[in-house]
């Protein structure tokens, strides 16, 4: 079981920033993301007061028994909007943290961008549905366009912006999942 993504999917399903979480349970935003990218692991006790504060419990994070879903639709999906970056992502799988990829819908505003995300292991794949964007990747800038797709591993600092002037949406898939 991968402890870390089990949590950031709980602190994600319940709205909560690193931070709040971090606040909430009395830890620091670092220990937080340290947890969820699997570099520490928490006492038991530090454990306990993670969960208490994402509303479950030992018993529940541990169990395991599920029945997997093949189909999901407009039900299943969870969003958030980023008015401070003007961008929404739509997470199109429920839970796709604990599988080996992680596919979102990314709409971006005129003059929007994704969050600025730090070199990782893994690979990142996207297709622009509507508009134009630049994928910025370390120095470089590269322009994509709709029925454009990119592809590349994310060993610079990189992040996604609007490069029109309507809006833009691209499928943009991380494995391992990092948004």
């Amino acid at each position: 079981m991968d402890i870390g993504a089990k949590i950031k999917r709980l602190r994600m399903q319940n709205n909560l920033t690193q931070k709040e979480l971090a606040d909430r349970a009395e830890l620091s935003k670092g220990f937080i993301s340290q947890v969820e990218r699997n570099l520490t692991s928490p006492s038991i006790a530090t454990l306990i007061d993670i969960l208490e504060c994402l509303g479950t419990d030992l018993k529940n994070f541990f169990d395991d028994t599920f029945e997997e879903k093949i189909v999901f639709g407009k039900e299943d999906v969870f969003e958030k909007d980023n008015s401070r970056l003007k961008h929404h992502i739509t997470w199109l799988i429920p839970n796709a943290q604990k599988n080996s990829m992680e596919p979102i819908i990314l709409s971006l505003q005129e003059g929007g961008k994704s969050e600025i995300d730090s070199p990782h292991d893994g690979e990142e794949f996207g297709y622009v549905l509507v508009g134009r964007i630049d994928i910025h990747i370390g120095p470089r800038k590269f322009r994509v366009k709709k029925g454009e797709s990119f592809y590349f591993k994310p060993t610079m600092t990189h992040f996604i912006e609007n490069a029109g002037k309507t809006r833009a949406e691209v499928l943009w898939i991380a494995a391992p999942p990092t948004f």
